[in-house]
């Protein structure tokens, strides 16, 4: 038994460490929405902000975006030329994301200075890649709703997971050849 242990520890302490990470950050994450509702970033400060970005970007388009609260619903409506098409409500803010997006990175680290970096970069790709997700899925259940259900359920969640298996997986390019440099010197 303490032989497999040795043998599969990399594996191991992968596994605990990514799981020990987004434990404590979806933690610290749910503190922050159970305490931080306001009437002014309703319904909290990120997905306030991540709706006023996608209704910027619609109209950047060429459309007429418009965004009101839904309250008494934790939510924002993202209207596009007078037609409601969206709720845009926390789950859309992309935390979840990319708190899954750093628990691997400091699961998977290399080099301190290069993990950070790419994990910033990446965070903020995986954001850009949420608000053009939100903005491009609005015009196009607007300009297409008949296809509403697989734009929101099978279309833009792909876009956005897959944006974040392309991330890891050119980290672990990165990464390997990292480890690679680091074995031959």
């Amino acid at each position: 038994m303490r032989r497999l242990l040795q043998k599969y520890s990399p594996v191991i302490r992968f596994i605990f460490t990514f799981l020990g990470t987004y434990l404590l950050l979806a933690f610290l994450y749910n503190i922050y929405l159970q305490n931080f509702h306001s009437s002014t970033y309703y319904p909290d400060y990120l997905t306030h902000l991540v709706a006023l970005q996608s209704e910027a970007v619609v109209s950047s388009l060429g459309y007429e975006a418009q965004l009101n609260s839904g309250y008494p619903e934790l939510t924002m409506h993202l209207i596009v030329n007078g037609k409601f098409v969206a709720r845009i409500i926390e789950g859309c803010n992309a935390m979840s994301i990319i708190i899954l997006f750093v628990s691997f990175m400091i699961a998977f680290a290399g080099g301190l200075k290069t993990t950070l970096i790419f994990t910033v970069a990446g965070a903020v790709v995986i954001y850009v890649t949420n608000i053009l997700r939100i903005a491009l899925m609005s015009i196009g259940i607007y300009e297409y709703p008949w296809h509403a259900h697989f734009l929101h359920t099978i279309a833009f969640p792909l876009v956005i997971y897959g944006a974040v298996f392309l991330l890891w997986v050119l980290w672990i390019s990165i990464y390997s050849k990292q480890i690679g440099y680091e074995s031959r010197h």
